[in-house]
């Protein structure tokens, strides 16, 4: 199989290369208003600069966010019905005329997204363990004067209309065959997660280290696992460094980036040329993972009753049986912000025993995160 990544130096508010209806999954962290290391970037709009001089806190607030309305607006238009937009982004703290206040960037997002006719989705709370306990806001010890520090940001999820509907037999094969492991989904599914820590800006250049607030690989590659199935296309409208496309090409996904600076392109395609070895590294990490669960559950004296038909392992439910990854094996630079990536199928086990096929029939929950897709 091969999948084909495609960056768009240009202005997200107007993706015009991409037909509608045309992506699954979006991933993506916007430039965050009121936070000062993206000044430049909003205030090259004159209305914003206008209000940031006069200062006016709450006026350069909604016109930062009226930037960002109109990439929210394509996301409508590109997502396929039942599609999943994941959007990370952080509130804001800021003295504006000697005025210490709160700028609630997720709030903003959050009621733009459903007048736009998106479901909010349960969203995660990232806690991103980048700032010192001893880091105080105010007056320290003294109150009332003393500050929240923020420590966490959030990821809101928004599915356009109702659960996607897997059809032909093709379909539900590569949905199967795209799943997680049992307890993956009681790790990645909680509503706080506590186990990624942002990552180093690792530009080399003051001015894009500035604006860059690149999350982990891991928050992309788990998102992109949960909400899209192997061969779909993935959106990223502020690609920055490019992690997102690096994470769909590990997950076995097509993926499109837009970002307007083309200085991010050299660290975009360092990212891009990497992700084979950095995908068998991560597949390997997850397979090792599930075996010492299996061990560890074994040894408490547990039982599993389903085995893996690929791998030959045991795994909890049905739903496992089929799972499988693919294994990049190379990348080719096609053309200047063109990629793509070429994998191995695995094959089936034949050594190990055959797979469990009990007489009950196992079902999904009615409810809950596995049947966001219908």
């Amino acid at each position: 199989m091969i999948t084909d990544h495609r960056i768009h130096f240009s202005d997200a508010g107007q993706m015009r290369a991409l037909d509608s209806e045309s992506v699954h999954l979006v991933v993506t962290s916007p430039p965050y208003p009121m936070i000062e290391m993206w000044d430049d970037l909003f205030r090259r709009e004159s209305a914003i600069d206008k209000a940031m001089r006069r200062p006016h806190g709450a006026q350069a607030f909604e016109l930062m966010h009226c930037q960002l309305d109109r990439v929210w607006n394509e996301l409508w238009r590109v997502l396929v019905p039942g599609g999943i937009a994941c959007i990370n982004i952080g509130d804001a703290t800021r003295t504006i005329d000697d005025e210490f206040a709160l700028y609630s960037n997720h709030s903003r997002i959050l009621t733009q997204m459903l007048s736009l006719g998106f479901i909010n989705l349960p969203n995660i709370l990232w806690r991103k363990q980048t700032n010192a306990p001893n880091k105080f806001m105010g007056s320290g010890m003294m109150p009332p004067g003393a500050y929240v520090t923020l420590e966490h940001e959030y990821i809101l999820i928004f599915r356009k209309g109702g659960k996607r509907i897997f059809k032909t037999a093709e379909e539900k094969i590569n949905r199967r065959q795209s799943a997680f492991f049992w307890e993956e989904r009681n790790n990645w599914f909680s509503d706080v997660w506590m186990d990624l820590k942002g990552t180093r800006q690792k530009t080399g250049d003051k001015k894009l280290r500035a604006r860059s607030g690149a999350y982990p690989f891991e928050l992309a590659y788990r998102l992109i696992s949960m909400f899209s199935v192997i061969n779909e296309t993935v959106l990223d409208p502020f690609l920055g460094t490019g992690t997102t496309l690096t994470a769909a090409m590990v997950a076995g996904r097509n993926s499109v980036g837009y970002e307007i600076d083309k200085a991010f392109q050299p660290l975009i395609a360092e990212g891009c040329l990497a992700a084979a070895p950095l995908g068998r590294q991560r597949i390997n990490e997850r397979l090792e993972a599930h075996r010492q669960f299996v061990q560890d559950r074994q040894a408490a004296g547990k039982a599993i009753k389903y085995t893996n038909q690929t791998y030959g392992f045991p795994v909890i439910t049905r739903q496992e049986t089929e799972l499988m990854f693919l294994r990049p094996v190379t990348v080719k630079e096609m053309k200047k912000k063109h990629f793509q990536m070429a994998y191995e199928m695995p094959q089936v086990s034949s050594t190990d025993p055959p797979p469990s096929t009990p007489t009950e029939t196992s079902h999904p929950p009615k409810t809950g995160q596995l049947s966001l897709f219908g």
